[in-house]
């Protein structure tokens, strides 16, 4: 929002969508009030939010869709509205995860500084200014004459269009744009766009209504000059909005990409083209590089920035980043790659969450996992910073469901392998193993787990690899109520299980075990130590605090006493089956403030919410630990707690006035 809004600052549509919030206005971890359940609630209204928006064009689109296939008006033109609309949404998609996915490997970036949650909200509605035009579109449709039945080509008319661009849109806008940055306009309306200092492709179109109506009447004078003359074609005109789009994305970009060699056969294009470098230059001095997308006006006038090409050659020559610490991470579900950062950004910027409308989505769903079938490889997802510390998330292309598969665990070692040497490659100090990444054993020996394998083939290892379990179980210890005397473990025993029931057991906790074969185990695992007498063997369900892992059963979720406090010991949360009981997080601590760049959510969690697992990494790196954490191997559970605290990560509290 601009600092002063002025009038026509909001959409008209933004009633439809009163349900909107902003995440400022959720209550702290320490509320009264449920975190995740507000969370929850937000999450559901920004939904329901951009569902509404988009329900203005079905008339148009039903009526046209009569007409056309109906009534045998066969006015293709019109018909192709809702493909170009389409495509617009496509295109621009496309270029949100191209740009995250190099900004956060790091080659060619322009600016070191990240992006931050409220940007991602204030950018959620870029959207908006393509239903915009689509309205536009079809009302220019049904009442301009010669705006329906265009042929689809007209070679004359996208030379007018392209003159008209160059000469009248590009003055024009230069002068608009130098007008909006007067004080009085620019506190009512540009600054809401230039509240972006680090620049996305979406933050292109992130204006104000009253901006996109003079930014709209200015695109509009080449289509309705060659409709007027009889020249327009489907071709003009959906070639003129795709070359407004990449222009504006490109340009929004916070990488370069154009190759120096093409100014240097062209010197020329220098002036006819503007590049990431060139704009982003505008989005942090204000004061100079106005041009839309052709820098001639700021070279006539005055206003080029002088040190556009020195940025630009510096930008080029930018190398990859090289992490300190890598966290390695896998897909979850199908529909787990619109969570991803390089994903939808509005959706990656909320907890995951299966959602019904993702079910529409199937072939493009499909489509996805062929190519991570295909691609077979790790790639980079997110990057961060904390302190001096570069923080990088990997993601391997594999998914839940092939975790299970025994088939499968040679090719997945083979990915995890390969990027465990990667990482010494590159130098990093720490890898980290997240979900069932660490938990996936040799093909060849059953009982090597959690990372042990690849410590135990490459000896001489010097990037540590950290499986997290000891921050886990301090994370999982720390959130049992103060008070608490039994607690009851139910789900399939782990390495984080066994320490958290050993560690109750000598607090002196009384850890009740249902089955049978899971205490014989525990029994075992704590050898002659007196801390066994804590360890019972018990069918009673009457506990109200429960350890709970993968392989928790609904019919034990059933049996639960009302208000029990389910309490995750695992990766994965448990399914919420009971509104009368609290389910915890699954361990996890929120980021401190000074940890950057962080404008996505890890799959389930809240908003700068971390998994104990992601953590573990991050500390092992700042402490300056010279051991790796992985197979049977712990680190100390007090020690690695207290390192957490004192650098800046906070333990989520209990809330239990109101159910999850």
């Amino acid at each position: 929002m601009a600092s002063r809004p002025g009038i026509l600052t909001d959409w008209p549509w933004k009633p439809l969508g009163s349900y909107k919030v902003s995440w400022e206005s959720l209550p702290p971890l320490s509320s009264s009030r449920s975190f995740l359940f507000s969370l929850s609630e937000s999450i559901r209204r920004v939904i329901h939010f951009r569902a509404n928006n988009h329900v203005i064009l079905v008339p148009w689109i039903i009526k046209n869709a009569y007409s056309f296939m109906v009534k045998g008006g066969k006015d293709l033109s019109s018909f192709l509205i809702l493909p170009i609309l389409l495509w617009r949404g496509l295109h621009n998609q496309l270029w949100i995860s191209f740009s995250r996915y190099r900004t956060a490997k790091g080659k060619n970036r322009i600016i070191d500084k990240g992006i931050e949650f409220d940007q991602v909200d204030r950018e959620s509605s870029w959207d908006d200014q393509i239903l915009f035009s689509g309205i536009l579109m079809y009302v220019a449709s049904d009442t301009i004459p010669g705006a329906s039945h265009l042929p689809m080509w007209r070679l004359d008319g996208v030379i007018l269009t392209a003159l008209i661009h160059m000469g009248p849109v590009e003055f024009l806008y230069y002068w608009l744009h130098r007008l909006l940055h007067h004080h009085y306009l620019y506190s009512r309306y540009h600054s809401h766009h230039h509240s972006s200092i680090v620049t996305e492709p979406i933050t292109s179109v992130i204006h104000p209504f009253a901006e996109h109506i003079s930014y709209f009447t200015l695109f509009a004078i080449p289509m309705i000059t060659t409709i007027l003359t009889g020249t327009a074609s489907a071709a003009s005109i959906a070639g003129y909005l795709t070359y407004i789009d990449v222009m504006n994305n490109m340009g929004h970009c916070n990488f370069e990409f154009i190759p120096q060699w093409l100014f240097t056969i062209s010197p020329p294009l220098k002036y006819l083209m503007y590049t990431a470098s060139f704009h982003s230059l505008h989005h942090t001095q204000f004061r100079t590089n106005y041009s839309l997308f052709m820098p001639v006006y700021d070279y006539i006038y005055g206003t080029m920035d002088t040190s556009s090409d020195t940025l630009y050659e510096n930008s080029l020559t930018r190398p990859e980043e090289a992490p300190d610490v890598v966290h390695l991470t896998h897909l979850t579900t199908p529909d787990s790659v619109y969570h991803l950062r390089l994903g939808l950004a509005s959706m990656a910027s909320t907890p995951q969450k299966s959602k019904w409308y993702l079910w529409l989505m199937w072939p493009l769903t499909m489509w996805t996992m062929m190519l991570a079938w295909t691609y077979g490889r790790t790639f980079v997802v997110e990057r961060n910073r904390f302190h001096k510390l570069r923080l990088q998330t990997w993601t391997i292309p594999k998914y839940n469901i092939q975790y299970n598969l025994q088939w499968q665990n040679v090719s997945i070692n083979a990915l995890i392998e390969e990027a465990v040497l990667e990482a010494e490659e590159k130098g990093v100090k720490v890898i980290s193993l997240g979900l069932l990444n660490q938990a996936n054993a040799s093909p060849f020996n059953c009982n090597t787990l959690y990372g042990e394998l690849y410590v135990q083939k490459y000896p001489r290892l010097k990037t540590k690899v950290v499986d997290g379990s000891s921050l886990a179980v301090a994370a999982v210890l720390n959130s049992i109520p103060q008070a608490t005397t039994q607690v009851l473990h139910r789900g399939n025993l782990s390495k984080v299980a066994s320490a958290v029931v050993l560690n109750l057991c000598q607090r002196g906790i009384q850890v009740a075990v249902p089955s049978e074969d899971d205490y014989k185990k525990l029994k075992k695992s704590f050898g002659i130590r007196s801390d066994r007498n804590n360890l019972i063997l018990s069918k009673s369900y009457s506990i109200k605090t429960w350890l709970v892992g993968d392989g928790l059963k609904e019919e034990d979720q059933k049996k639960a006493a009302e208000g029990t406090l389910f309490i995750p010991f695992s990766q994965f949360p448990p399914k919420k089956l009971r509104k009368d009981c609290f389910y915890h997080s699954i361990p996890a601590m929120a980021a401190p403030a000074s940890l950057e760049n962080v404008d996505s959510c890890e799959n389930w969690l809240p908003r700068r919410v971390m998994s104990a697992w992601r953590v573990a990494g991050i500390v092992h790196a700042l402490e300056g630990w010279d051991e790796h954490e992985c197979g049977y191997t712990m680190s100390d559970i007090d020690k690695v707690w207290q390192a957490s605290i004192q650098h800046g990560f906070k333990p989520l509290a209990i809330t239990t006035h109101s159910k999850f």
